[in-house]
């Protein structure tokens, strides 16, 4: 029974349910940023290419079906051997666009870190004080209020 209770102590603890959350998001962020780099991104690459469709890229390992296979989806319906290199490539993009948005994310996080935690500057010490006849403001290293002339200890 105490391993039951530790192990239930241990999940609701605010770190393991924070990286769950974290996990949860960086999923679907990831499904955002795939579809961003195949709908968005690579489209205008590939024109710029030469209408090049970099999901299409692939090296048949078949030597006897090459000439008729013409697309990835034929190869995989025919069952071929290829090496999908153009899904790799859009893979790479992806975490490439991942990686760099996490590194912005926890470049901010270290920064308003940082701010929270700086100590506040020194004060700085007075430059007046009151007279204590006349009360009006005269400079701290004054022995004579420059106002009513009386002497000041």
């Amino acid at each position: 029974m105490g391993l039951i209770k530790e192990f239930k102590e241990f999940a609701a603890r605010g770190n393991v349910i924070d990286m769950a959350v974290g996990v949860i998001i960086g999923a679907a962020f990831g499904k955002i940023v795939s579809s961003a780099v195949a709908d968005i991104i690579m489209p205008p690459v590939g024109k710029m290419l030469g209408n090049l469709n970099f999901s299409d890229l692939f090296y048949s390992l078949d030597a006897d079906k090459t000439a008729q296979i013409t697309s990835l989806a034929k190869a995989r319906e025919s069952g071929a051997a290829v090496i999908a290199y153009g899904s790799f490539i859009q893979a790479m993009i992806d975490f490439l666009i991942v990686a760099f948005c996490i590194f912005l994310l926890v470049k901010a996080i270290n920064e308003l870190k940082k701010r929270l935690e700086a100590p506040p500057p020194p004060a700085t010490a007075p430059a007046t004080k009151d007279c204590p006849r006349c009360c009006l403001s005269i400079p701290v290293k004054a022995t004579r209020c420059g106002h009513c002339t009386s002497e000041l200890a």
